[in-house]
C-alpha cells in the first residue's frame, strides 16, 4: 500500500466546542482526526482475520449468499473496513464509499487502490445520497446508523438508491442494554490503567502524557458522535416504516464485548508496541471463544436486547 499521508490538524477547543451542537461537524472533526490511525486504534486489516469476520457479520445478519453483489455502496465507510473485506471475500464485485468525513474517504479509496479494488468514493452526508433511483444491488454499513441523526431518512434513502430486491446490511450498532455495559467497563479499565501506570515501576506501561490527552479529547468529541443506542425491535420498525421489506434484527457479543471493550480501552492507554504478538493472539482467541459461546449457547437463553452489537438487514420491494 501506498504511504501514509501527512495527518490532518486536530480541531481547536473552539471547533470541539461547535460540534457539541452540530454533530455532523462533530462526525466530520472527529473521524478527520481519527483517519490516520483508525486501522491501528480499532485492529482493522485486510487480511484473512478481517475478511473473515466481514463475511460472517454480513452472513450472520443477511444468510448465505450464493453469488456476487454486482455493485455495492458502503455508508460511513470509514477507512474501508467494511467493503472492502466483504469485496475480499467475493460478496461484492463493485464498490463505492462514502462518509461525511473526507479524511475517512481518502484512506478508504487509498485502502482500495493498495488491495487492487474496483471502488469510487464521494464525501457525502447518509441522509442524502449522492446517486441516482436503483444504482446499488447492496448497501452495506459498520457502526454507522448510530452516528446519523436521523435514522429513518437514512434509511428511506438506501432503499432509494438499492435496485428492486436489492438489500440492505448494516453490522455493528450499539444497543442500549449492550452500550450501557461496555461503555462502564471501558471508562474503569481506563481509569484503573492511567492510575496504576502511575506507580514506580509501571511508568514504562504509561503513554506520554500529552498522547493521554489527546484520547480523552477525541472521546469527549466520540460522546458527540454517538446519536443512538438501539432496541432491536424499535430498529426493525423503524426499517419497516421505512419502506424496507423482509426486514430482520440480530444481535451478537455479549461476554464477547466484555473482553473487547476493556481489552481495547487497555490497548489505548499503554505505549504502542508494547503488547506484543502474543497479547493480540490472546484477545483475538479470547474474543474469537466468547463469540463462539455466546452465538451456539448464550443466544438460546440470553434476550438479545442484552447483546451489545445489533446487525439490520432488509431490502427494497420488488
Amino acid at each position: 500500500m501506498s504511504t501514509d499521508p501527512e495527518p490532518r490538524p486536530h480541531p481547536t477547543a473552539a471547533e470541539v466546542d461547535a460540534a457539541r451542537r452540530d454533530p455532523k461537524l462533530a462526525n466530520v472533526l472527529y473521524h478527520d482526526w481519527e483517519a490516520g490511525s483508525y486501522d491501528e486504534k480499532w485492529s482493522i486489516s485486510y487480511d484473512e482475520r478481517c475478511i473473515d469476520y466481514a463475511a460472517g457479520r454480513f452472513r450472520h445478519a443477511a444468510g448465505d449468499t450464493d453469488r456476487p453483489y454486482e455493485r455495492a455502496l458502503e455508508l460511513g465507510c470509514g477507512t474501508g473496513f467494511f467493503l472492502l473485506n466483504l469485496m475480499q471475500a467475493g460478496i461484492a464485485t463493485r464498490g463505492s464509499v462514502t462518509d461525511l468525513s473526507p479524511g475517512m474517504v481518502e484512506a478508504a479509496l487509498r485502502n482500495a487502490e493498495g488491495l487492487g479494488l474496483d471502488v469510487d468514493g464521494r464525501v457525502a452526508d447518509a441522509e442524502h445520497i449522492p446517486y441516482d433511483d436503483a444504482t446499488f444491488d447492496v448497501v452495506v454499513g459498520h457502526a454507522v446508523l448510530h452516528h446519523i441523526p436521523d435514522v429513518a431518512a437514512a434509511l428511506r434513502e438506501v432503499l432509494r438508491v438499492l435496485r428492486p430486491g436489492g438489500r440492505f446490511v448494516f453490522a455493528g450498532e450499539p444497543t442500549k442494554i449492550g452500550d450501557l455495559y461496555a461503555r462502564r467497563l471501558g471508562m474503569l479499565t481506563w481509569k484503573a490503567t492511567t492510575t496504576l501506570t502511575r506507580l514506580p515501576g509501571l511508568q514504562g506501561w504509561r503513554r506520554p502524557q500529552a498522547e493521554l490527552d489527546e484520547s480523552s479529547r477525541a472521546a469527549a468529541l466520540e460522546a458527540v458522535v454517538d446519536q443512538h443506542v438501539f432496541d432491536p425491535a424499535d430498529l426493525e420498525r423503524t426499517a419497516v416504516a421505512a419502506g424496507a421489506a423482509d426486514v430482520r434484527v440480530v444481535t451478537e457479543e455479549f461476554t464477547a464485548a466484555m473482553l473487547g471493550w476493556p481489552v481495547r480501552t487497555f490497548e489505548a492507554a499503554v505505549p504502542a508496541g508494547k503488547l506484543g504478538w502474543g497479547w493480540a493472539m490472546f484477545a483475538y482467541r479470547g474474543w474469537q471463544r466468547l463469540s463462539w459461546l455466546d452465538e451456539n449457547v448464550l443466544s438460546r437463553v440470553v434476550p438479545r436486547g442484552w447483546f451489545y452489537n445489533a446487525l439490520v438487514t432488509g431490502t427494497r420491494p420488488a
